[in-house]
């Protein structure tokens, strides 16, 4: 049998997985009192006695952006183009065969919060571990955000996948990564200093507009990536189909034959 690891985390209202401002909102409806009134309501002259144990069913009011909790991102979320002037593919049209591919970690959990990864810094982790990339692999980054998940700092937490670092993958095929962090680029306090004390516009969001030159998708706030060896299993990460939208959510996972 094989056996599956969970890389996603939950949906929830109590957890800091995004700032503020964009976090899920989720109200719970049980059994009772609202939820038997919306079923009865098909069921004309039914009265709460008649469900058994007066018990209706229990669904949930949710209010979400494409975003929130582990999701994909299409190469529509970058830049409106991708592969140097293409029209940017939304997650409806990201090819199923990018998402469910051999997985490889990369252990950057020492770099310090903000820090920005390199193409060095790839290529020495893969030396470390002893594998050579192979085109639709997907490579997910092993962050200090991991470990802060469930505290207020971590969307502050973890390094981030700079331009060049995110161009040596694509350039080796590889059209899928991923991150525990909340975002593939550096955490946005650390790239604002930087900005402003050097003024050079090109750090915004670096790691994601390389998308621009070669489209690829990325996953976002993965969970459990430190119980992952560095390979041998596969990745699925099938994104819920949003028509037209620049991501979706996934129930992410790792499958070890």
């Amino acid at each position: 049998m094989s056996r599956i690891v969970d890389l996603s985390i939950p949906l929830e209202n109590d957890v800091l997985s995004d700032p503020k401002p964009l976090a899920p909102q989720i109200t719970y409806f049980n059994h009772q009192g609202p939820a038997v009134e919306s079923m009865l309501k098909y069921f004309p002259g039914a009265t709460p006695e008649d469900l058994p144990d007066g018990a209706a069913w229990a669904f949930e009011r949710v209010q979400l952006n494409t975003h929130n909790g582990t999701h994909l991102d299409a190469p529509y979320h970058f830049h409106p183009t991708m592969n140097r002037g293409e029209r940017a593919i939304t997650i409806d049209e990201v090819p199923l065969e990018w998402c469910f591919q051999r997985g490889v970690k990369l252990d950057f959990r020492h770099f310090p919060n903000g820090y920005v990864a390199t193409a060095a810094d790839v290529q020495a982790e893969l030396q470390r571990i002893g594998h050579t990339l192979q085109p639709l692999d997907i490579v997910v980054v092993n962050t200090a955000a991991g470990a802060r998940y469930g505290h207020d700092d971590f969307v502050e937490s973890g390094c981030g996948m700079g331009y060049e670092a995110t161009m040596y993958l694509l350039e080796r095929g590889v059209r899928l990564t991923g991150t525990d962090a909340w975002s593939w680029d550096a955490p946005f306090s650390y790239t604002r200093e930087k900005f402003k004390e050097t003024g050079d516009a090109s750090l915004i969001w670096e790691g994601h507009k390389a998308g621009r030159h070669i489209g690829y998708c990325h996953l976002e706030k993965l969970g459990q990536l430190d119980e992952l060896p560095p390979t041998g299993y596969r990745i699925a990460c099938f994104p819920v189909k949003v028509k037209g939208a620049s991501a979706g959510w996934t129930r992410a996972v790792a499958i070890f034959d």
